[in-house]
């Protein structure tokens, strides 16, 4: 049970997770690449919860050929955009302590980390991250493992990806992360009548409790979890399920 400001927020901190997503300048952030985009998907116990993170950045440098036709960022569009500098303080609020999720993580991480040094913060640590494509060549080895492929193999609408774009590929790996993890409960339709179940021959019929069993969760608690959901923000998808009055 919540009891205390601080406790509710250790156990928020400790359901979110943060899906991210980077475009740069090339490959290798220590042969003077730079980071040029980054989007964030805020998810709070698997759920998305409307909160996102955004910006582009001056790179400070010129965008090469290849780097441009992947992501479509020229030098030109990125001229008056902010430095990561100055951006840096609002980005490191949103991320927290939350663990952070992407897709080939080690290459996103790696240029995150260079901007935060050159900036003069911390880098973020190795144990914070979770990286999707080691989790879908686990559960798919074998198989191409790219976001569009995964995009396809779980039926994800990915048709406005024309060019990579951070915010836009942090958004459908969000997806692709749930169902990685076989978090899909909001897909799961309960039957509603008794109806047999064969499991290795053997019929199992499903009948609805005559009686609900008596509620578990305090009043105190419910209080908890209201005020918890309205810390989350106006876009969170919890208050359409939940009554804050």
């Amino acid at each position: 049970m919540i009891r205390t400001e601080a406790e509710a927020w250790r156990t928020y901190e400790s359901m979110r997770e943060v899906v991210f997503d980077t475009e740069t300048t090339g490959l290798d952030p220590f042969q003077g690449d730079r980071l040029v985009e980054i989007g964030c998907i805020e998810l709070i116990n698997r759920f998305p919860t409307g909160r996102t993170f955004h910006s582009y950045f001056n790179p400070e440098r010129d965008m090469p050929e290849q780097a441009f036709k992947i992501h479509g960022l020229s030098a030109q569009f990125l001229l008056d955009k902010p430095r990561f500098a100055a951006r840096v303080e609002e980005l490191v609020g949103f991320l927290g302590d939350a663990q952070l999720v992407a897709h080939n993580a080690m290459f996103d991480l790696s240029f995150l980390n260079a901007e935060l040094e050159r900036a003069g913060y911390t880098p973020l640590g190795r144990d914070r991250i979770v990286d999707t494509l080691l989790l879908a060549r686990r559960k798919h080895p074998g198989s191409p493992n790219r976001l569009d492929d995964l995009c396809a193999r779980y039926a994800i609408d990915n048709s406005r990806r024309t060019k990579h774009g951070a915010l836009l590929d942090a958004e459908l790996l969000a997806e692709v992360y749930i169902e990685l993890i076989g978090a899909r409960q909001a897909q799961l339709i309960l039957s509603q009548t008794a109806a047999p179940i064969r499991v290795t021959g053997e019929p199992i019929v499903l009948r609805e409790r005559p009686a609900p069993l008596p509620p578990r969760i305090s009043d105190e608690e419910r209080a908890a979890h209201r005020r918890f959901v309205a810390s989350l923000g106006e876009n969170a998808i919890w208050r359409d399920y939940v009554s804050l009055d």
